[in-house]
């Protein structure tokens, strides 16, 4: 698997409405349930199923109260992998907030659309081969939703024959490639 291919991977795990806050508060709120429930404002049911997937996918481990010895100590702790990918989740968020467009890590395939895009895969069909598993449908709304945004622009290419090239605005491209750096230093 190539560089590119890893760093969208990593950026395809990273994306969702709660991985990146769970990950980045982790650390300032000692791993505990309702400190960290606090600090994101979320429903015990969410951040629990959240929690629960983070340690299935080898993020988190989840610590017995007989584990931990003491009420105060952590409940979740960072594994291995778990802190590579808070070191990728602090890049993601320092680009977002250069782009300031907001968390676009919390659409799924967001991120990892416009990295292919800052890899120079600007044609419809290269971002899909380069982003296995996305459907046409949920591509063409992603860009469609970036265009409007101010993210990308579309640009019509004549020759050989006519096509539409996705290419990054020019206040996001220096962010994105940042990130394709940062994220390709962590795998």
């Amino acid at each position: 698997m190539s560089k590119e291919q890893q760093v969208l991977r990593l950026s395809r795990e990273l994306t969702g409405q709660w991985t990146l806050p769970i990950l980045l508060a982790l650390e300032d709120h000692g791993g505990r349930f309702t400190p960290l429930q606090n600090k994101l404002n979320i429903a015990p049911s969410r951040l629990s199923s959240n929690l629960k997937k983070m340690v299935e996918d080898g993020l988190l481990i989840h610590l017995s109260p007989a584990e931990r010895r003491h009420p105060l100590l952590p409940e979740y702790v960072l594994t291995d992998k778990g802190r590579l990918y808070r070191e990728a989740a602090r890049a993601v968020h320092l680009s977002e907030q250069q782009i300031g467009r907001g968390r676009l890590s919390d659409k799924v395939w967001g991120l990892p659309i416009l990295l292919t895009i800052g890899y120079d895969h600007t044609r419809f069909q290269e971002i899909r081969q380069s982003l296995e598993g996305i459907t046409p449908r949920i591509l063409s709304a992603r860009l469609h939703e970036y265009q409007e945004e101010g993210l990308v622009y579309k640009q019509i290419q004549d020759e050989p024959r006519p096509t539409f090239l996705y290419l990054l605005e020019k206040h996001v491209q220096r962010p994105i490639r940042q990130l394709s750096v940062d994220l390709a230093s962590l795998v």
